[in-house]
């Protein structure tokens, strides 16, 4: 198999590189090098602007380009009356108020050159949850997706550039391994698998968000459900890659704890509900996990992965799982609805 420059070089520095290159080669002193890739990145260029300004037509003549201008990846100026800045993401996600200031820094410059409003393009080609993308929205940045992009190379199948194919090649390998949970038997899938999953969950029943968790076992994908409350704490459902779990929160910075009362007994109150509610509904896959937690956010019950996604010799039904959630999430929403706190 022939080696992909970018399956080696995978840190967003390399992307970086690459857009900045396309870029470049839509100034018109490159029409005679490679015709192909200068109209590609024309298009590349005319995509972005029109994320920002949906009428324009300009012939893209005069391109310059290049990265970390005041920490910003990548950067563009088009026709000496554009300019384009790129938060350019792959599997990482957006920190702090990184997004405001280099839209205040990109403002301030085109108003002092007199250029048109800045195009703010916040690029992944990894996955990220609606949740986070539509944070970035409200920042004034459009999104410019891996499916974006694709539509626009693979238009340029016949241009025999190794770093182009490369490119491509590498963002239509990660848009097939995120559909692939539909096909693969459960005890097959990887965090590519959960995250296609995921999206899927976030179409059909709404999810509140879903990220990756780090920890010292190593991590997982989680996805959160709903957002409920019994009394002053929050109650949800969350996927962790594997068991369905019923959780309840505790954190001091949501809510005022109860000076009577430990995290350990208000944990004990919820499973206890949780457990009779379960039994009398004849939910008898909502169980006890096997350890109890003293976190600020704590499992109180489960549902283990085979009794609500399937087997790992299975292939899932997706369905009838989203169905089989919105029945769990009515579950604890009567169950929190039904009996008061102060009455456990």
């Amino acid at each position: 198999m022939k080696p992909n420059i970018f399956n080696i070089a995978t840190k967003e520095l390399n992307q970086d590189a690459f857009l900045t290159w396309l870029l470049k080669y839509a100034d018109r002193s490159c029409a005679s090098i490679n015709i192909s890739l200068n109209n590609c990145g024309k298009e590349f260029i005319s995509s972005l602007i029109k994320s920002v300004h949906p009428q324009f037509n300009d012939n893209i003549e005069i391109v310059d380009a290049g990265r970390q201008w005041h920490n910003i990846d990548v950067w563009a100026t088009i026709n000496n009356k554009y300019l384009i800045i790129i938060e350019d993401k792959t599997f990482s996600s957006f920190h702090s108020n990184q997004l405001a200031r280099y839209r205040q820094i990109a403002t301030e410059w085109c108003q002092e050159k007199e250029y048109f409003e800045p195009i703010c393009v916040y690029l992944k080609t990894g996955n990220e949850s609606m949740r986070n993308l539509s944070f970035v929205k409200k920042q004034g940045y459009s999104i410019f997706k891996r499916q974006d992009f694709l539509k626009i190379l693979e238009k340029y199948n016949k241009i025999d550039n190794d770093i182009f194919i490369d490119f491509k090649d590498r963002l239509a390998k990660l848009e097939h391994s995120n559909n692939q949970y539909k096909h693969k038997l459960i005890g097959e899938w990887n965090g590519a698998d959960w995250q296609g999953f995921y999206q899927y969950l976030e179409k059909e029943i709404g999810l509140v968000n879903w990220h990756y968790v780090n920890n010292q076992n190593g991590g997982f994908w989680n996805a959160v459900l709903n957002w409920d409350y019994w009394s002053m704490f929050p109650v949800y459902l969350q996927i962790e890659q594997g068991n369905l779990c019923f959780k309840i929160s505790t954190d001091p910075d949501e809510l005022e704890m109860p000076e009577n009362e430990t995290r350990s007994q208000i944990r004990n109150k919820i499973y206890r509900l949780i457990l009779k509610n379960a039994k009398e509904q004849d939910y008898v896959e909502i169980k006890r996990p096997n350890r109890f937690g003293h976190g600020k956010y704590m499992t109180v019950a489960i549902i283990k992965q085979q009794d609500w996604l399937g087997k790992k010799d299975e292939k899932i039904n997706a369905v009838q799982i989203a169905e089989k959630l919105n029945e769990y999430k009515k579950f604890l929403k009567h169950t929190v609805e039904k009996t008061a706190y102060n009455n456990v």
